[in-house]
């Protein structure tokens, strides 16, 4: 791919949306200046018309002037574009339902009057100064023609980019690359896509909206958002860093800090198997894995670890085999008797079965020990 794609971090706008997630200003600061060292070009930072404390936090990250653009969600109303230009921001997301489900049960109005709505919220809004890009809520479940006159409408009032949005998570890479492909052979401006995880499918939609067209995309760190979440910023920018060599800018080593201050401040622990993040998916126990791994990392590594600023870890469990616990012990000064590896390996198998966890290198070495210990015995019991 040699086309430049953008990942907009929505963190601290729709990650904040998760059910009982609340950041201060100090931590919505902290993330910002987190999330711009890492080299994000687009914070969603906030929806200012929450009230005064999220303008004011929206007006500290404005203040420091960070290498970054930073952009208010806003309904497409009045009220929320005036209290965007409150904060200070050069940026806005203007939205608007896009599917007749929505269009009805949320604003009573149809299509024609949506249009008419986009026409004069982004034209007062690019009159302004504002960078503009326009939310497409519910664009999966939106009529396509409707979508393409949006797009149109959109770009002639001054909108620079539209983003549309699975915002039930209900399409499969499949058909969201047929959705993005469509619209991105007639649009004037910039497509981005927005995925929710409700099927498990956010990461893999994002990608294939890419393939499809859309030049940026939303993420959050972790996946953190509403429902079953976002696309996850780490997953997104290491798939297309090994599976399409694509440089997004992002420093992959920054991620697994970046993720755990935003579990701290979310409240929430990190999935110990979350791809790229989590703290076992560079572990192994396996015995033939493991047994590879000492020979070739690539045999059972997809991703290096170094990458993304981690390192492969060997564990000792219950499927643990002979080169494995042979490896960890030669590391913790001990050099196994071939006589000795079955039964220890047994050994090892039945404190792990018994335990319900690893075993740590320290009990390996008395596990060992003390094989040795009863190997001498019954040594000197036959002599």
């Amino acid at each position: 791919m040699n086309r430049q794609v953008f990942l907009n971090d929505t963190t601290l706008r729709d990650g904040e949306q998760a059910p009982g997630v609340a950041f201060t200003a100090a931590e919505k600061l902290e993330l910002a200046e987190s999330l711009a060292a890492a080299g994000v070009p687009e914070i969603e930072i906030g929806t200012p018309v929450m009230g005064t404390d999220e303008i004011e936090a929206i007006r500290a990250a404005v203040a420091r002037r960070l290498p970054v653009r930073l952009t208010a969600w806003c309904r497409m109303t009045s009220q929320d574009l005036d209290a965007a230009i409150e904060t200070g921001v050069s940026a806005v997301n203007l939205s608007l339902p896009a599917s007749d489900i929505q269009l009805a049960a949320k604003l009573g109005i149809d299509r024609g009057a949506a249009l008419q709505v986009i026409e004069h919220m982004v034209g007062r809004a690019a009159a302004r100064g504002l960078f503009v890009a326009v939310g497409c809520e519910d664009a999966s479940r939106a009529e396509r023609d409707h979508l393409t006159r949006v797009i149109q409408t959109a770009a002639g009032a001054g909108a620079r980019r539209v983003r549309l949005a699975d915002t039930v998570g209900v399409l499969d890479p499949f058909s969201t690359f047929e959705l993005v492909a469509r619209l991105a052979t007639t649009s004037p401006i910039d497509l981005e896509f927005h995925a929710h995880n409700d099927l498990g499918l956010a990461t893999a939609n994002t990608l294939a909206a890419i393939r499809g067209g859309a030049s940026h995309v939303s993420v959050t760190v972790g996946g953190l958002g509403e429902r079953a979440g976002n696309a996850a910023l780490e997953e997104v920018a290491a798939a297309l860093t090994v599976l399409d060599g694509v440089d997004t800018g992002i420093n992959l080593t920054a991620l697994p800090d970046l993720a755990a201050q935003v579990a701290r401040a979310a409240r929430r622990s990190t999935a110990a198997i979350k791809p790229v993040v989590g703290s076992d998916v560079f572990t192994h126990e396996s015995g033939i894995h493991v047994a590879g791994l000492l020979k070739d990392s690539r045999t059972y590594q997809g991703l290096d670890p170094a990458m993304v600023g981690r390192r492969r870890r060997i564990v000792i469990g219950k499927h643990s085999g002979a080169t494995a616990i042979a490896h960890v012990l030669s590391e913790n000064g001990r050099e196994v008797d071939p006589d000795l590896a079955a039964a220890m390996v047994a050994r090892v198998r039945r404190k792990a079965a018994e335990t319900k966890s690893t075993v740590t290198a320290a009990q390996l070495v008395d596990l060992y020990d003390g094989l040795c210990s009863a190997s001498a015995g019954r040594t000197l019991k036959t002599e």
